[in-house]
């Protein structure tokens, strides 16, 4: 009995049949920015990588992508100030926010200034891929209720957000000690 021959199977799997265009990956964490270039790359995206706000900068003004990835914080900046020169260069572009520390308060700036989605990490690259061409989320999608500790998280990254990012400010109008919010806020978003 001959087994079948399954590497024409995996090549065709391996390389995409249309090229869906090129895409900056703007992330600060190597590992995850490999990982999530390769699966877009598997997907038809031509992956171009920075590791930093300036370095996003310098690729969009030389040759504004079709698609972007913007990781919310960086180390020398926020991804959403990306989101305005990407569209300035090239106002067809889709952007996308992907974030570890993902809040409504930080969601609907991003929205505004013309990001086509915002996606918290780990997210599924189905999802990713989705959000960047626009296309709808499976009918079958649950929706689970926000948790109690989500609630809360929610509520002081809004309060923060109003203040300023002033933590401050903030632990004044919530009550709490500067040094408590400063720990909540490294935190990443309960599920």
């Amino acid at each position: 009995m001959s087994t079948p021959d399954t590497s024409a199977t995996d090549t065709a799997e391996a390389e995409p049949l249309e090229v869906l265009g090129e895409l900056l990956l703007v992330d600060d964490d190597a590992l995850h920015a490999l990982r999530t270039a390769r699966g877009l790359e598997a997907r038809g995206f031509q992956v171009t990588c920075a590791g930093s706000l300036a370095e996003a900068s310098t690729l969009i003004e030389a040759h504004a992508p079709g698609f972007a990835v913007l990781e919310m914080r960086l180390v020398d900046g926020t991804g959403l100030s990306l989101i305005e020169l990407l569209l300035g260069r090239r106002p067809d572009a889709r952007a996308v926010v992907l974030t570890a520390f993902g809040a409504i308060a930080s969601a609907v700036p991003a929205i505004r200034l013309g990001a086509a989605d915002y996606l918290t990490k780990p997210a599924d690259l189905d999802d990713l891929t989705s959000a960047l061409l626009g296309q709808t989320p499976p009918a079958g999608l649950v929706l689970r209720p926000m948790t109690a500790d989500r609630a809360r998280w929610e509520h002081i990254h809004r309060v923060y957000e109003f203040c300023g990012r002033n933590v401050s400010e903030t632990a004044r109008r919530l009550g709490l000690h500067r040094r408590t919010l400063q720990r909540i806020l490294a935190k990443r978003a309960p599920r």
